[in-house]
Formats: structure tokens, sequence, C-alpha cells
């Protein structure tokens, strides 16, 4: 496993990091056994940020990775998140900061998060969605520096809304955060015209969520792919979405090489190769999850020449079926 630096916090992060969400729920059948497996395989094999949110099955991932990694907590990063008190995903342009962030909400949620990960600092607290307009405003800045000065909360940023890259420019150029978390892949590019430049220049730890696009980019699905009651993303790759989906990351097959042999290395890989990434959380369930994710750090680059190709496969498009 390689690591990097995360940000102006120096701390030193796997590049593949451990995303939870699916082990909290909303990916079909939940196999809590098998999550904790993974989760102590992760850190077997130097995977040393976890990234969980209360949102995550109402805190059932921070409850698991607390049971799984034990001992181990002092060796890791864990990152977790507050939800919008109104429960919207994504955050609409128009929404008061008081019906999302209020102060005593961010306070009772980080209690909580306290609580399930069994710890007494959450390494990074995070707002679970933004809105541009909130960045002036006092009331979230006073509930953070609140939950520093208390030792309940060593660093601070925001999980950016889907494919809204741009909304978190004013935030970065603040100063006010230390990290942010924003939708990269091959499909969305976006983030690398202004948002990850912005960040590498200001020091802001970028974590690059959704590298396989909820799994498309994988390479594993067909236009024959379905997938069962329980799966949100039943939604999200609707039969004539996924048709064209998978016509798309056809087109890729020329990444595929000794040093990218399938798909998801190259996504991974795609996202490690901009220096604004300190690190990439893909959504992992299952050790064979783990071990496929963890084996894409090797040192083994993309080509300059791969990603300044890769610019004519992008694909903006937003699937997500919330709000």
């Amino acid at each position: 496993m390689r690591y990097r630096v995360f940000g102006r916090m120096g701390w030193r992060v796997s590049e593949i990091s451990f995303g939870s969400w699916g082990i909290g729920g909303m990916w079909g059948r939940r196999d809590d056994r098998e999550a904790i497996r993974a989760l102590q395989r992760a850190a077997e094999l130097g995977i040393s940020f976890f990234d969980t949110a209360l949102a995550y099955g109402n805190g059932h991932s921070e409850r698991l990775i607390a049971r799984a990694l034990g001992s181990r907590r002092r060796d890791v990063r864990i990152a977790t998140k507050i939800p919008p008190k109104n429960f919207q995903w994504p955050a609409r342009p128009g929404t008061p900061l008081e019906d999302a962030f209020p102060i005593d909400w961010m306070i009772r949620c980080t209690e909580r998060s306290l609580r399930h990960l069994k710890t007494d600092a959450i390494d990074l607290q995070q707002l679970h969605v933004w809105n541009d307009r909130w960045t002036e405003r006092e009331e979230w800045r006073s509930a953070v520096d609140r939950l520093r000065r208390d030792g309940k909360i060593r660093a601070f940023g925001v999980s950016i809304n889907d494919h809204q890259p741009e909304s978190a420019l004013r935030l970065v150029r603040t100063g006010l955060v230390d990290a942010v978390q924003v939708i990269y892949n091959m499909f969305d590019q976006s983030p690398a015209k202004q948002l990850l430049p912005l960040c590498h220049r200001r020091k802001v730890a970028v974590i690059a969520r959704v590298p396989f696009d909820e799994g498309s980019l994988t390479g594993t699905m067909t236009a024959q792919t379905r997938f069962p009651r329980g799966d949100w993303r039943q939604y999200y790759f609707t039969p004539w979405r996924i048709a064209e989906t998978v016509e798309r990351v056809q087109r890729l097959s020329w990444l595929l090489d000794d040093r990218t042999p399938t798909m998801a290395v190259a996504a991974l890989k795609f996202c490690l190769a901009h220096p604004a990434v300190a690190t990439v959380i893909p959504g992992m369930r299952r050790v064979a999850h783990v071990e496929a994710n963890a084996a894409a750090s090797d040192g083994r680059r993309l080509s300059a020449g791969h990603v300044r190709r890769l610019k004519a496969h992008a694909w903006p498009r937003n699937f997500y079926p919330f709000g």
C-alpha cells in the first residue's frame, strides 16, 4: 500500500481507503460478518483511512467499524459525516442553513457518532451535504470551533453535493475546511477543472468518492444487469440507462494492459493520477473487494497520455434518484 499526505493536516493516509456506505445498508442483502472480515482485511493490507457516516444505516456502519478495528483504531484515521436535519440529499439551492445544520444538531450528531465509534475524537467530521450560500454563515463555523475546542474532532470538511464541484470553491478559499469529498471518476472529470487545482494550492485534502460510478466502471456489468430489491442502484441504473453506460465502459477497453489489468484498477488509478487527490474511497463490502482494490496501489501510475486521452470519454450526467 502506498500513502499520501492528507492536506494541511499532514496525516499519512493510504491512497486506497475504505468507503463504508454499503456495509450500512441500501446495497442489497447486508452481511455483517463479511463486512467485519472486510474491514479487518483492509487494516491488514495497510488501508488506514475509513470513511463512514451517521446516515449509513442510522449509525450501523460506524458501529461495525468500531467492532472490527478494535485495537487497530490507533493506527487508522476515521472520517464520518453529519446528516442534514431535514434529511434532504442533495441540499436544495434555497435550503436555509437552520433547516439542515443548526448548531445543536451538529453537536448532537457528533456525540452520537463518537458513541458508535467508541472513540474520544473523530479524525475528520464532515457535513454530508453542502450549499454554497452557507459559506459565510457563522452558525456552522461556531459549531465546528466548539467541537474542535472540546477535542471531539480533529479536522473538518464537507461532502460536496453530487456532481456540483464548483459549489465548494468559495468554501475552500475561506481556509475553513481541511478536506472536501467529491465525486471524481472517468465519467465525471469536472472537479479537475477548478476544484482540484484550488485544493492543491490551498493544501485542502481531496477525498475522491464514487470512483466506479456506483459500479459501472468496475467493468463487470452488462446491459442485462438488474439489481435486487433493497439495492438503491435499481433506480440509478434503470434498464435504458444501463445499456448506454455499459456501451461507454466498453469503449474504455484500450486501458487494459499489464499495468491496469481490470477496469476497476484503471478507474482507481485515474483518480490517483491527480496530485490533489489524497485518497480514493471505493465502496467495499466483501474481502474480495478489499483485496482487489488494495492491489491498485502498486506504485504504477496511469500515464499522462492515458489521462489526456480519457478526457474525450467524460460523460456529464446525474443519475441520482435522491431529492
